[in-house]
């Protein structure tokens, strides 16, 4: 997987690779080192999908990263690929762009898990608003600026959570067609297909409430009136045609629904002011991470012009990093170009594009 990263892509000035290492007992950053790794996130025990992707976002931020490339270390998407990856941020016409392992073509995937992810893909597109073939895939790119916007909060996978945020929050996303390798191994993200169904539906249905609690909660509180004005209206009928019998399964039946629809109605007033504490929130946190990392660069677009950097083609403008951190000092660096654009051999913190993460 290392081999195939390409060392050079047009638009970029460096390109890092950060390893992940999320408590493996395989030596994984002792084999990285040897082939000449310098990067690393390191978990004692193992934290899980999510945690791993925030701290090595937290990680590529902290060294001035202004594209992000999210990949796997199994090998299971085309590194090769990673250029066309970048390119539409790059630009400036995404802010994330997903892989489409067009997962209908897979060989290794049964009948039944191409269906399955066909389904979720349609399901996360409902909750989010968009309109992507493999909502799934963790082969990404993602600007600056949309890591800021980004808060995973989930603790099993950060790929259907960030979808309909990136969704709600008008963020851009573009879809690549890639074909995936061979399949290496089987996955050890999750026990069993049905495990990673419960868990991908647990954060679907949190995010999906989080951001839309007036479909949710309203759609709940008109059902349970309408529950409660079918067996009213059936004891009042009753009740007219002198029918005999007092009827209380009526009554007991129409009451139950409208406390529901009630409590429905009540929680839609506390979701909707949590919602509202929520976006105050998230805009504070865009701030903080905004003091903490550093401002976001603003790619060029088509017809401006050109960037004085000495990079070329239409790379973000000259923008202040502060200062970086944990460097390794005694790796000689090639020529880079710094900040104000005249070229010298100062360490300038991670790359400008960190090529995997």
């Amino acid at each position: 997987m290392l081999a195939t990263i390409p060392r050079d892509i047009p638009g970029v000035d460096e390109i890092e690779i950060l390893v992940v290492d999320d408590g493996s007992t395989d030596d994984t950053v002792e084999v990285a080192r040897r082939l000449g790794v310098r990067h690393f996130v390191h978990h004692t025990r193992n934290m899980g999908l999510a945690r791993s992707f925030r701290d090595g976002i937290d990680y590529a931020m902290r060294h001035g990263a202004d594209v992000v490339v999210n990949t796997d270390g199994d090998n299971q998407y085309p590194q090769e690929r990673i250029g066309d990856l970048v390119m539409p941020v790059v630009l400036g016409d995404a802010d994330i762009v997903i892989a489409d392992r067009q997962t209908g073509t897979i060989e290794h995937f049964s009948p039944l898990k191409k269906a399955l992810q066909k389904v979720g893909s349609e399901v996360v597109n409902f909750a989010a608003g968009t309109d992507l073939p493999d909502a799934a895939s963790g082969f990404r790119a993602y600007s600056r600026g949309a890591l800021l916007r980004l808060n995973v909060v989930t603790q099993f996978s950060y790929c259907m959570e960030t979808i309909i945020q990136a969704g709600h929050k008008r963020l851009r996303i573009q879809s690549l067609p890639i074909t995936t390798n061979a399949k290496t191994r089987e996955s050890r993200l999750f026990t069993s297909m049905w495990q990673h169904i419960a868990k991908s539906g647990q954060a679907i249905s949190r995010s999906y409430v989080m951001y839309k609690p007036h479909a949710v909660f309203l759609t709940l509180g008109l059902v349970f009136a309408l529950g409660a004005a079918v067996p009213f209206a059936r004891y009042a009928v009753l009740l007219a045609t002198g029918t005999p019998g007092q009827h209380l399964q009526s009554i007991v039946l129409g009451a139950t629904s409208m406390v529901g629809a009630l409590l429905s109605f009540a929680l839609l007033v506390l979701a909707d002011l949590q919602r509202t504490n929520r976006v105050l929130l998230e805009d504070t946190l865009e701030r903080l991470k905004e003091v903490q990392y550093g401002p976001t660069t603003v790619p060029v677009s088509a017809g401006a012009p050109d960037n004085p950097r000495s990079s070329g083609g239409n790379r973000p403008g000259p923008v202040d990093r502060p200062t970086s951190v944990d460097r390794p000092t005694s790796v000689d660096r090639p020529t880079s170009v710094d900040r104000s654009g005249a070229t010298g051999t100062g360490d300038t913190g991670l790359a400008d594009v960190p090529a995997a993460v």
